[in-house]
């Protein structure tokens, strides 16, 4: 039998104008946006749906794309399409947990906003950076980096697709042995910080104590998480998980490589873009694919699914 994961983007899948069309069909979603800005005294329309600075500073970000996926999915469901297992890569692991009913959406929403700032502000601008290595493996990367300082993998995305991160100065003396190694390309990334490396350790230990005061309920369904890429079905886990999450290497592409071991073959990426969706064509062309990033896309994907 057919098994569905909805999964869940990370930041840079923001964009202006996302999710407009879903606060203005329905009910449903229009009560998440609502809910947000009334959580964070922040006008979460006006963030994600007028052209402004703020939607791609992290402690903005990471509320507004949580938000606006989960304003989707509340859609989703409405018409009848569940999951039987949910992902997100980084940031969308709180999707994935409260669409798997071990969160309610505004803690959610509120830890979020949280995990930004902390994230923005633990390693002061400048001194932390991120690059996307493209055309070699995980292995040959590590082999490379291994013996360098302040330099580790943040995202396991894709074959042929890895994140390094780190100390500024180290991530780009990495990247460029990394290309006279054999990479095809190295890419500075347009973030504010070195996201996924030990230096985030700081921002990982104030998020737990934040967590600790968050109650969590019984998962309804299992969601994989980024830190083992392995199914999690006891909520007792989560909290610690995901105060190591922010430290720890995304191991994303094992995640997808464990959910289609499970039996899964039919994912839907939930949010703006359709990055996940790119990822998948390198990891396994087996699998089906579909993306809701529209209020268009509800109809034609639900249609289908449930046909």
């Amino acid at each position: 039998m057919s098994k569905i994961a909805f999964i869940y983007p990370g930041q840079g899948a923001q964009k202006c104008g996302m999710g407009q069309d879903f606060y203005e069909h329905s009910a449903s979603a229009k009560a998440v946006y609502d809910k947000a800005t009334e959580l964070l005294d922040i006008d979460m329309k006006a963030l994600c749906f007028e052209e402004n600075d703020k939607l791609d500073l992290t402690e903005y970000t990471q509320a507004a794309l949580v938000t606006t996926c989960l304003a989707m999915t509340k859609v989703v469901e409405e018409a009848g399409l569940k999951p039987d297992v949910t992902a997100g890569l980084s940031l969308g692991e709180y999707c994935a947990i409260s669409v798997a009913g071990g969160m309610k959406e505004e803690d959610a929403i509120r830890l979020v906003r949280t995990r930004g700032i902390l994230m923005q502000n633990t390693v002061p601008a400048g001194e932390g950076a991120m690059a996307a290595i493209l055309g070699m493996t995980g292995e040959a990367i590590e082999e490379v980096i291994r013996d360098m300082e302040n330099v580790s993998v943040a995202n396991y995305n894709c074959p042929g697709q890895i994140v390094i991160t780190g100390e500024t100065k180290a991530v780009e003396k990495a990247a460029e042995a990394l290309k006279e190694a054999g990479a095809k390309r190295a890419v500075m990334l347009n973030v504010s910080g070195p996201f996924h490396s030990p230096m985030m350790k700081p921002a990982g230990e104030e998020l737990a104590k934040v967590l600790e005061k968050t109650e969590l309920s019984e998962l309804q369904i299992p969601y994989v998480t980024n830190v083992t890429a392995e199914y999690v079905s006891d909520i007792s886990e989560t909290k610690a998980l995901l105060a190591e999450q922010v430290a720890s290497t995304v191991r994303w592409q094992e995640s997808m490589e464990r959910m289609i071991a499970e039996g899964v073959d039919t994912f839907v990426e939930i949010g703006p873009g359709k990055t996940l969706a790119g990822f998948m064509r390198k990891i396994n062309r087996n699998v089906k694919m579909y993306n809701i990033g529209t209020w268009e896309d509800v109809e034609k994907v639900t249609a289908e699914l449930l046909a």
